[in-house]
């Protein structure tokens, strides 16, 4: 066991790659900066052997190995959502949070750029941030009654055509609503719905909000709009023994399973939830604003490039 001054040395998960260099960079400078905090550092096992020619990882925990999950702080991300999105996998099921500094394009869950690395590092080590839950949905695929996949996601889980278009039926809490030939249909929680959700016309959620979305993609039928749901509810999409072809089943476009005909995915609220750290008290539509580029000029005597109200 690892101590410092006698005491139980504090974990902290660093979950990066080495794609980009400016990733690198920055996992060095984080690696850096907790070494000479006195921190354990904790690596996944393919980022402890990926950096191995970057820096000396032999002085570093292995996830699940060394350290278990519900021994760790906090989880520091760096890169895109997708680098996050693997992150909120490796700690699934635990009291962990997670802070992310974007390294990649839009970056929407993660809390800060590339260009507040110290200040976030300086924040994480005086533990000086807020946590928020995230909801996550448990998504189960089935085929005549047999369990074919069970997992979660974070943002969404889809159902999608493999070549052509799929015939479906979609359903809530045990109801049928409609049926229509589309080019797949999105599952997706409030935090999702800036994700997929978004790209295939859904509505944008506030994270605070407790519902589900389904929204189906490229639909031809009269009756093609989102919805929205309450968190208890069940959501259902089958695909109909007609449909020419298998589909296929996304989940947080990580997690993948071959759909046949007549295969039936079921999607509802996880009592797991996703922690996210926030370091800042920025509101969802700043967020909003700044991620998007959203123009704001005119609102109550904003001026152009000042991004805030006055």
């Amino acid at each position: 066991m690892t101590t410092v001054h006698g005491e139980r040395a504090r974990r902290i998960l660093v979950v990066s790659h080495t794609h980009r260099e400016e990733a690198v960079a920055a996992t060095i400078e984080v690696v850096s900066a907790l070494r000479e905090a006195g921190v354990a550092l904790v690596l996944e096992a393919q980022d402890r052997e990926d950096f191995g020619s970057y820096f000396d990882t032999s002085g570093t925990a292995e996830l699940g190995k060394d350290v278990a999950v519900e021994d760790l702080e906090i989880a520091l991300v760096l890169g895109g959502d997708g680098t996050i999105l693997r992150a909120a996998e490796l700690i699934r099921g635990s009291e962990c949070p997670i802070v992310g500094v974007n390294l990649g394009h839009v970056g929407f869950l993660a809390e800060m750029e590339s260009y507040d690395l110290a200040s976030t590092i300086d924040r994480v080590l005086r533990r000086d941030y807020t946590v928020e839950e995230r909801l996550t949905i448990e998504v189960r695929a089935t085929l005549d009654g047999d369990v074919i996949a069970e997992t979660w996601a974070l943002n969404e889980a889809s159902v999608e055509k493999r070549r052509r278009m799929l015939e479906v039926a979609v359903g809530v809490d045990d109801r049928p609503l409609s049926s229509f030939a589309c080019d797949g249909v999105v599952l997706a929680t409030p935090t999702g719905s800036t994700a997929y959700a978004f790209s295939a016309g859904g509505p944008v959620v506030w994270p605070g909000v407790q519902a589900m979305l389904l929204v189906p993609i490229a639909a031809h039928a009269l009756f093609n709009k989102p919805l929205v749901t309450g968190p208890d509810s069940e959501l259902t999409v089958r695909i109909l023994p007609e449909n020419v072809g298998p589909g296929v089943l996304w989940c947080d476009g990580r997690r993948r399973t071959e759909l046949p005909a007549g295969s039936v995915v079921s999607v509802r609220r996880s009592q797991h939830s996703v922690r996210l750290a926030r370091l800042n008290e920025a509101v969802f539509s700043d967020r909003l604003v700044r991620k998007f580029h959203l123009p704001v000029d005119g609102w109550r005597g904003t001026r152009s490039g000042t991004g805030g109200v006055a």
